[in-house]
């Protein structure tokens, strides 16, 4: 019974670090995803790739958010490990072993429903946003929120093929920001990363772009191929930004008038 409640304890605890430290990597500007990644990767020691990692290694606050997860999970492994071992090896009686599972079972259910839940997220991003702000020296800004990373507007990155539309054209030729879309940078293998890219940049094979902009352009873009059917969906595209365009400008107006 003791060691059952030891192994629910410590999940949650467990559950609860990665949470915030994956809330943490998110602040400091890392994707929703890859800092989930990341953060569960550290704990449990599973490693990451070279390119992430020089990411983390290079940013002062990821590295020690990385490093202090490492620590704690090589702990919190074995221990939970302990637990497991204990709950239903050691001689005990059959009510008592059904207990345990049962503990074990409900608190597992509520470890998961407090990983899902969008109020835990919410309430635990503050916290550690006033914790980053406090205990580090460096500016910690919600990039989810300065982006308005809602209302299905996304940043996504892709690494072009030799077939992509996108393909040795450049930007000022493919005129993304006619559809909305916005290049943020450009990454290219061997050479520096390019923010804010001018027009007359090309994007070649195998560079990685980092786009802004709504899910489903963005999807769209990345789904082209050279030929016809691309430029038809670019002008698909255009059209549909414009319409949005007019669209909000009615609305402005209109708010304006009611003022």
């Amino acid at each position: 019974m003791i060691a059952a409640i030891t192994l629910f304890l410590v999940v949650s605890l467990s559950a609860l670090i990665t949470k915030i430290a994956a809330i943490a990597l998110i602040h400091t500007g890392l994707s929703t995803d890859s800092a989930r990644f990341q953060a569960r990767s550290a704990y449990t020691g599973a490693g990451f790739s070279t390119a992430e990692s020089e990411n983390i290694m290079n940013h002062p606050v990821r590295r020690k958010i990385i490093y202090t997860l490492m620590l704690v999970g090589n702990a919190g492994i074995v221990t939970v490990m302990s637990s497991l071992i204990l709950t239903f090896v050691l001689p005990d009686t059959l009510a008592t072993k059904l207990y345990g599972l049962l503990i074990v079972i409900v608190g597992m259910s509520i470890v998961w429903w407090g990983i899902k839940s969008k109020w835990v997220d919410r309430g635990l991003s503050k916290v550690i946003n006033k914790m980053l702000k406090r205990y580090t020296e460096l500016e910690i800004t919600d990039f989810a929120a300065v982006l308005h990373l809602k209302d299905d507007y996304r940043i996504s990155e892709k690494k072009v093929s030799e077939d992509d539309w996108l393909c040795n054209k450049t930007l000022i030729e493919l005129n993304l920001i006619e559809e909305g879309i916005m290049v943020l940078g450009i990454d290219r293998k061997d050479q520096d990363y390019y923010g804010s890219p001018s027009g007359d940049f090309k994007i070649l094979p195998n560079d990685v772009i980092t786009v802004y902009g709504k899910a489903e352009g963005i999807q769209s873009v990345y789904k082209r191929k050279k030929g016809y059917q691309a430029e038809f969906e670019h002008e698909k595209y255009v059209r549909k930004e414009e319409v949005r365009k007019a669209t909000e400008k009615e609305k402005q107006q209109q708010n304006k008038t009611e003022e």
